[in-house]
């Protein structure tokens, strides 16, 4: 989906915790056309004019601002932690498809360490547009120890319920995010009751939300994690292998066919 190319303010830049930054942008265009689960390409300043952008999950969209939250990986965001409040940054979006809007059932949220991004404006969305008496979103999350639980207490702000898991037992239960999440799932079935699934992060927690969705029979919703370089379909770098609606497998682009897909979708 074309985005627009806007110049965007500085408006708050923050650590989020060790290794990991909230950038809070002015971007009116595009924060009022995006929806949970799309993208934003950002020209970070102080590399050179030949630099590539860096594509960014968003955090939260609305009220002419734009928040996203990112790990300090390589040289780009290293460059982009020196970013000031009040200087200006040119942001390419919102770019792709997203989540949907709505969810039949009990929304559940799996994130795998900064995977968590678009699930917290997804989570925001999904609260706005549910009627009254539905279920609220639940949250899995997991990473490696404690250090990798990221924005909790922004879901919980939302009325999130949040279910921890780290593989050393430093937060939430011992082991992976899918043991909370089988758990919530056998309770789900037992009572009868629909539910969806949401998630983004490595490529071995999608595979296993997704081969949980197809074996249930519910919708599930995959964030898919691949590296881009141009954002808008010209370079093929972020291919995935897709079954079409005719039944046929293509390599989609994960930037403008996704970089959310349906899980009984996805060729893994």
């Amino acid at each position: 989906m074309a985005g627009f190319n806007e110049t965007c303010r500085v408006l708050e830049h923050v650590d989020a915790a060790p290794g990991y930054r909230f950038l809070v942008l002015a971007a009116p265009k595009i924060a009022a056309a995006v929806t949970a689960g799309q993208f934003v390409h950002v020209r970070v300043p102080g590399l050179e004019k030949t630099a590539l952008r860096r594509p960014f999950s968003v955090f939260d969209g609305g009220d002419g601002k734009l928040t996203l939250l990112y790990k300090i990986v390589g040289r780009g965001t290293e460059a982009l932690k020196a970013a000031p409040v009040g200087c200006e940054i040119e942001v390419l979006g919102p770019l792709g498809y997203g989540f949907p809007s709505t969810c039949d059932g009990v929304p559940l949220l799996v994130g795998g360490g900064f995977g968590v991004a678009p699930l917290h404006f997804l989570a925001k969305t999904l609260l706005a547009n549910a009627k009254p008496d539905a279920p609220k979103p639940i949250l899995f999350v997991g990473g490696r120890t404690a250090g990798d639980l990221l924005a909790l207490d922004r879901f919980r702000a939302l009325g999130v319920e949040v279910r921890v898991a780290t593989n050393d037992g430093s937060a939430g239960v011992k082991g992976f995010v899918v043991d909370p999440l089988d758990d919530e799932l056998a309770a789900l079935r037992e009572k009868g009751e629909t539910f969806e699934l949401f998630t983004c992060g490595p490529d071995g927690l999608l595979h296993a939300v997704a081969m949980r969705a197809t074996g249930t029979g519910m919708k599930g919703w995959i964030s898919m994690d691949r590296h881009m370089i141009c954002g808008v379909g010209a370079c093929f770098a972020c291919i995935q292998k897709i079954k079409g609606a005719d039944g046929n497998v293509f390599n989609a682009r994960c930037c403008v066919n996704g970089p959310v897909f349906k899980a009984e979708d996805i060729v893994w």
